[in-house]
């Protein structure tokens, strides 16, 4: 969020996973979302998230140019949501 990690979204078998940066001292990143020490869980993607992905004609093209799965929304948002009009940005973490 403007630059600092917020915290960490995981997708695994059981759904999606987000928790908040232990450090992160800023404002919550969603009124969806907002700020607590435990992880939220969802077996969706949290719509906060699901809303940084594009729509329409610009999914198309994303889907098109990098052969992505429509149905993939965490591939759809590590690769459309790096760089997103908001305060908030979604890169993957390297080990």
């Amino acid at each position: 969020m403007h630059g600092v990690v917020a915290g960490y979204l995981i997708e695994d078998e059981n759904g999606y996973h987000f928790q908040y940066e232990k450090s992160y001292k800023g404002e919550p990143i969603s009124k969806t979302l907002p700020m607590k020490t435990e992880t939220y869980t969802s077996s969706i993607l949290f719509p906060f998230f699901d809303g940084l992905i594009p729509e329409g004609w610009l999914l198309e093209i994303a889907e098109k140019n990098w052969k992505l799965n429509p149905r993939d929304r965490m591939g759809l948002l590590l690769a459309c949501c790096k760089d997103t009009i908001g305060a908030v940005s979604v890169t993957e973490m390297k080990p």
